[in-house]
Order: C-alpha cells, then sequence, then structure tokens
C-alpha cells in the first residue's frame, strides 16, 4: 500500500513539530528538569521512554491523525514521534547550551530524555488536532472584507498568543542564564530558527486557518511581522518581571532573542488556534446555507 505523498508527510512533521515545541518549551525552559538528569538512572529513563511510547500508542489509537488506522501503522507513527521528540529535544538544549562540550554522556542524555517526554506526546498532539484538512481550501483564497483590516487583528491576536506562551517563562531565572551562556552566533541561531518556525506555522503546515497560497512577499511580511510582535511582546513581559533592571542593552538583546523563540511560537500558532476557535469561517462546523 502506497504512503501518503511527499508534501503531506512533510506538511504532518511541520505540524509534529510546532506542535511539539509549543507545547514543551515551558519545560526545555526549566532548570528543574535539567538538574533532575543528574539523578536519573538508567534503568528509570528505559521506564520513562517505555510509559512515553504506551501514551503515544494509546493515543494515536484513539485520538490521532488515522482513526481506521491498525495496530501496526499506529506502533509506527509512535516510533516516529519518540524518534522526533528525541531529536528536537536534543537539538534544542544545545542551541540554549544545556548539552554539549563539557557535559557527561549521562547528563546529555538524561536531559534529552526527559525532555524528549513531553516533546513527544506534543508531536502528537500537534500533527493530529491541529491540522487543517480539505475545508482550509474552501473559501480562504477569496479575501473578505474582514481580511483587508486583517493587520490589526493579527497584531493582537499575535501579541496575545505571545503572551500566553511566554508570560510562563519570563519570570523564570533560566531565561537570564540562558541569555548568559549564548554566544552571539548561538544568539543568532536562536533568530534564523525562530523566524523559519513562524514562516513554517503560518504558512507551509497545513495549520487551521493557514493560507499557503501567499506570495513570497507576503510570507516574508507575514513570518517578519509576527516574529517583531513576538519581540515586542517579550520585551514587554521582560520589563514588567523586572529582567532589564541593571543590564546593558546587549544583555538585554540577549533575553530578549531567547524569550522570542517561545513567544513566536505563540504568537503563531497561538493566533492560528484562536482565529480557528473565534471565526465562524474557519470552524469545522456546518456552513450557513
Amino acid at each position: 500500500m502506497a504512503g501518503p505523498p511527499v508534501n503531506v508527510s512533510l506538511r504532518e512533521y511541520g505540524r509534529g513539530v510546532v506542535g511539539g515545541l509549543l507545547f514543551s518549551l515551558p519545560l526545555l525552559y526549566t532548570m528543574e528538569v535539567w538538574w533532575s538528569s543528574f539523578t536519573a538512572t538508567p534503568e528509570r529513563l528505559l521506564v520513562a521512554l517505555a510509559a512515553t511510547f504506551a501514551l503515544l500508542l494509546v493515543y494515536n489509537r484513539y485520538a490521532g491523525l488515522r482513526q481506521d488506522a491498525s495496530w501496526r501503522e499506529v506502533a509506527v507513527d509512535s516510533v516516529e514521534e519518540l524518534g522526533l521528540g528525541l531529536m528536537i529535544a536534543a537539538l534544542m538544549l544545545w542551541m540554549i547550551g544545556q548539552i554539549g562540550d563539557g557535559h557527561a554522556s549521562i547528563e546529555v542524555l538524561g536531559k534529552v530524555v526527559l525532555e524528549a517526554m513531553a516533546v513527544a506526546v506534543g508531536v502528537s498532539v500537534g500533527t493530529a488536532q491541529l491540522g487543517g484538512g480539505e475545508e482550509r481550501e474552501r473559501g480562504m483564497r477569496g479575501d473578505s472584507p474582514d481580511e483587508q483590516r486583517s493587520l490589526r487583528s493579527q497584531i493582537a491576536l499575535g501579541a496575545c498568543g505571545a503572551f500566553l506562551v511566554a508570560s510562563n517563562i519570563a519570570p523564570t531565572d533560566e531565561v537570564e542564564q540562558i541569555a548568559a551562556e549564548s554566544p552571539p552566533l548561538r544568539l543568532m541561531l536562536l533568530v534564523l530558527v525562530s523566524l523559519a518556525l513562524s514562516g513554517m506555522t503560518l504558512f507551509f503546515s497545513d495549520f487551521r486557518a493557514t493560507r499557503p497560497h501567499d506570495s513570497r512577499a507576503e510570507v516574508l511580511r507575514g513570518t517578519v511581522g509576527t516574529y517583531a510582535v513576538a519581540l515586542v511582546t517579550s520585551a514587554a513581559l521582560l520589563w514588567f518581571f523586572g529582567r532589564f533592571d541593571g543590564s546593558t542593552f546587549t544583555q538585554g538583546a540577549a533575553l530578549v532573542v531567547v524569550l522570542g523563540l517561545p513567544a513566536v511560537l505563540g504568537a503563531s500558532a497561538g493566533r492560528l488556534l484562536l482565529i480557528g476557535t473565534s471565526n465562524p469561517e474557519h470552524s469545522d462546523g456546518p456552513s450557513n446555507r
């Protein structure tokens, strides 16, 4: 039996990556989870992986993307999601300076496995629940009059989404620690990854309320605009919690960039979720006749 087309698979993976990060970033930025790796034994890590895999099996079987999938297909999907969760967790931990040279192998393994538990579940939920489906194709190309006033509404919804995600992280000491330990090149990498995640979420992952047929200029404008909203929201939250007190401009900019990654996920994915639940044209319910 032939598998799904490549573009469909790529969109599913894109939704999985965004969902995995959206639902797990607070844990990825949590110091207590990092410290847990020092006390996690290999046996405990194996139990954690087995429990996560069992949870993925149950979720994919009864609430996953393909309701008519066999147990074999469910198992394959679960293995892919667990592997993707491990890769995302390892990459994110490296980007924020929590694994790499100077870290013991058992510490690295513990951090990756512990963080990957939440990431893998987020991957599964993001793949199954955040897809747009065929109903997105109806009516999305013809911009309604409301679309002409969408700039202010998109800014407002983006700020709300960024606030919902980033406000859970801004008061923590982890933001300051990551910013202090991140060299300029790593901060630039965080900026590029943030922009890539924003563009992927808004335009390329087939989320609800996305508009995949926009021109390159519109994609660039939407991506950069969303990131700008995320940075402004991040700066406002950091100022409110006193994180700029006594900081130089360079230190403050590093703080904003570090918090900007979770904020831009909230601004883009959160905006789409808010649109999907508030705009009748983008709902899954029956249309008015």
